[in-house]
């Protein structure tokens, strides 16, 4: 904004009028500038309100636009028979606002982002959404209109979920469909099932996980918290994939954690080694098989959002809180009592669920992946989680262990 330098701004009677020497002119295209004639010298900013400015809408009836030998603007008044160079729009001009998206942080409750928005066009698919940040994701897009889908092991507690949302609106689209990610049968199944609805899908939340369990093998040969958390969302984007397509532009968010930062996966050749992701018994660590897990969601969101990004589908990881209370921990006494103590000082559920329903929607990020956030705010995950040798190691690993139980045309 001009400062009182300029002569005569402090006798001028309207904010809008302009000082000596300043002239009003107009681009081609509809933008106001101001010349100043003593100083030989154009800016975009009015000189007393610091406020950019452009013409509305379309010329009068019966003026034209027209160029002098100068390459000046200049206007005909084809109806009185008379040219000027100022330009008739410019009496009806409007503020150039830009409009700055809102700063959310880690008191931002889900709802809030989403507060004005209208879903009703939007299919969502959120896996382990019966309860927890899950329930809370799954809540916040129904109650604005989006047709959302649990996709949940257990199907009892899945269809509760859904009758307490329609308890609180009775027109929610939201149904609850069978998902074991233990099993990649069952996630080829549910693919099938939704595909059958012929729905599109805008918005696939990887939310289901499970953390400080003891150790387990699945159907599939696999340690549980590898495959729940990581290898079943793997198998389940592979087959959604051709739907999100045809639903873009579309999103993937992946729920993670900081956790993340405290383990790796590579063997001393630089590879993913299925011995740290899969181990047997005597070598399992519960929390550690968590932390990698959650290191596995983030190379694997940024692998995917540079595989789909060509087709419109991006992808993004998040951190929804620290030490939440959620059903998560419940397989060992004392996390559950350690999350007990910090219950107090931790977000609520809305608010775990906030960041995620941010890069589901947010309109900034349309078009943009590979990133990992925390209370809705971009941010450094650690450097093994930006490594993309070892994001591209563990795609192929993931791959391959798909299509050695469920056949090479799983991928």
């Amino acid at each position: 904004m001009a400062a009182l330098k300029y002569a005569g701004l402090d006798d001028t009677d309207s904010e809008d009028e302009l000082p000596p020497g300043w002239e009003e002119r107009t681009t081609k295209d509809g933008w106001v500038y101001y010349a100043n004639h003593e100083e030989m010298k154009t800016q975009w900013e009015h000189p007393k309100t610091g406020k950019k400015r452009r013409c509305a809408g379309a010329l009068p009836y019966g003026w034209e636009q027209e160029t002098d030998e100068k390459g000046q603007i200049f206007y005909v008044d084809h109806i009185n028979k008379r040219t000027t160079y100022f330009d008739p729009r410019q009496a009806f001009t409007v503020e150039d606002v830009q409009v700055k998206p809102k700063r959310y942080d880690g008191n931002t409750a889900a709802l809030e982002i989403l507060q004005g928005r209208d879903l009703s066009d939007k299919v969502v698919v959120i896996t382990g959404a019966n309860s927890g940040i899950g329930f809370e994701t799954a809540k916040s897009f129904a109650l604005h209109g989006a047709r959302v889908i649990l996709a949940c092991r257990n199907k009892t507690r899945a269809g509760e979920a859904v009758r307490l949302i329609q308890e609180e609106w009775h027109k929610a689209q939201v149904e609850a469909m069978a998902l074991d990610l233990a099993s990649l049968r069952s996630v080829k199944e549910f693919a099938q099932a939704f595909k059958a609805k012929n729905l599109p899908l805008h918005v696939l939340v990887c939310n289901a996980g499970v953390c400080t369990q003891p150790w387990k093998m699945t159907e599939d040969g696999l340690e549980s918290t590898f495959q729940i958390c990581h290898l079943g969302h793997f198998y389940l984007v592979q087959c959604l994939q051709d739907v999100l397509r045809r639903a873009a532009p579309a999103r993937v968010v992946v729920v993670s954690s900081e956790s993340h930062r405290f383990t790796d996966l590579v063997d001393s050749c630089g590879k993913v080694d299925l011995l740290l992701l899969s181990p047997p018994k005597k070598e399992y660590w519960s929390m550690l098989a968590y932390n990698r897990a959650k290191l596995c969601n983030i190379l694997f969101s940024n692998e995917l959002h540079r595989r789909l990004s060509p087709y419109g589908i991006t992808c993004n990881a998040v951190h929804p809180g620290n030490m939440m209370y959620t059903s998560i921990h419940q397989s060992w006494w004392l996390m559950t009592l350690l999350f007990n103590l910090a219950r107090p000082f931790t977000k609520s559920m809305q608010q775990g669920a906030a960041t995620t329903v941010y890069c589901a929607v947010a309109p900034e990020l349309e078009g943009l992946g590979g990133m990992y956030f925390n209370n809705c705010f971009r941010c450094l995950p650690s450097q093994e989680a930006e490594n993309e040798a070892t994001a591209a190691s563990l795609w192929e690993l993931s791959a391959q262990l798909v299509q050695q139980r469920v056949g090479p045309q799983a991928i």
